[in-house]
């Protein structure tokens, strides 16, 4: 669905450039000391609105959150949540996600969380889907050896094609949920998409998933 220009935007962002980070490419590497500490690192592919990251970073006030998302238009949205919150373990990224192993180095990243994302239905768009092999390559590159990708969407035909992907890549599903809100889940923290799909009767799909200890290079 296309977003509404926000005019405003570019000076919000400028404004707030301590919230949305303007040149992540140079914090390769360097992640917990932007944040100044040296807890794990999670990043949300896709933040939107930024429900999700806010209500994650309040849960757990011990892991640094880095939220990605491409449209500005959304991410403004997203940045002043983080500003309203006066949380500080939280920044954001105006980022295409194609890019992810040039912002975060080798094994520098502990979840990815993939949240309701575009499914791109059409066989000629499969490799912009985040769970193609190629995303997939770049996630094992910058997760630790343990982390793992947190994956949940409304779209079935998403989910079974993600489940595909990560046994297919040699990924160890270690979760499939056919509808999450039929279990008692404390801590998962809903997105917008993801309220509005339940309140409607809408299954949600989530799986965990990691790679083995001993990474395959030839993958």
């Amino acid at each position: 669905m296309r977003q509404r220009y926000k005019p405003w935007a570019d000076d919000f962002l400028e404004n707030n450039n301590h919230i949305v980070l303007g040149s992540p490419y140079e914090n390769k590497g360097d992640w917990k000391s932007i944040f100044g500490n040296d807890n794990p690192v999670h990043i949300e592919i896709g933040t939107g609105k930024g429900q999700f990251i806010v209500g994650m970073a309040k849960q757990f006030p011990n892991i640094n959150f880095v939220g990605i998302e491409l449209e500005k238009s959304v991410i403004v949205t997203a940045a002043q949540k983080v500003l309203d919150s006066g949380l500080d373990n939280i920044a954001l990224l105006n980022e295409n996600a194609e890019n992810i192993q040039e912002i975060f180095a080798d094994n520098e990243v502990a979840t990815i969380y993939l949240n309701f994302s575009d499914p791109w239905p059409k066989n000629r768009h499969e490799k912009r889907r985040l769970t193609f092999h190629t995303f997939l390559k770049q996630y094992q590159a910058i997760l630790e050896p343990t982390g793992e990708i947190v994956f949940k969407t409304d779209n079935k035909g998403l989910f079974e094609y993600s489940l595909v992907s990560f046994s297919k890549f040699g990924l160890i599903v270690e979760e499939v949920r056919l509808d999450l809100h039929e279990y008692e889940d404390p801590l998962n923290v809903m997105t917008e998409y993801e309220e509005k799909f339940s309140a409607k009767g809408q299954p949600i799909y989530r799986c965990r998933a990691s790679f083995s200890m001993e990474r395959d290079e030839g993958n």
